[in-house]
């Protein structure tokens, strides 16, 4: 879903904003290209907004922060996607209780 990367990828710069694109398209297992495309909509929306700092290696860098609408927004998605995970967990424990009656006992 593209809420669940929105939801990811702020979470991710919520904790460590100075991620390059390329570590946070590394830690997500998505493409560059639809890392870049989702920090170009944050932006545009205002939900993160990009700010220039000094690596180690004295290079400029950007670091992607969240603003207060991205905070607020973070945490509506977050509310979601926990909804979303129980119901998956709740649908995942009936499936493998019918497949255990389906196998019979001392299948674990």
């Amino acid at each position: 879903l593209h809420e669940d990367m929105r939801f990811r990828v702020l979470r991710l710069l919520e904790n460590e904003p100075e991620l390059s694109q390329r570590e946070l398209s590394r830690r997500l297992g998505v493409s560059l290209g639809g890392i870049n495309y989702c920090l170009h909509a944050l932006i545009e929306t205002g939900l993160v907004k990009l700010s220039n700092f000094r690596s180690s290696e004295d290079k400029r860098r950007y670091a992607y922060v969240l603003t207060r609408a991205g905070f607020a927004e973070k945490a509506a998605l977050a509310g979601r996607f926990l909804a979303r995970k129980l119901r998956e967990y709740e649908a995942l424990q009936q499936e493998i209780a019918q497949l255990r009656d389906e196998i019979g006992p001392g299948t674990e």
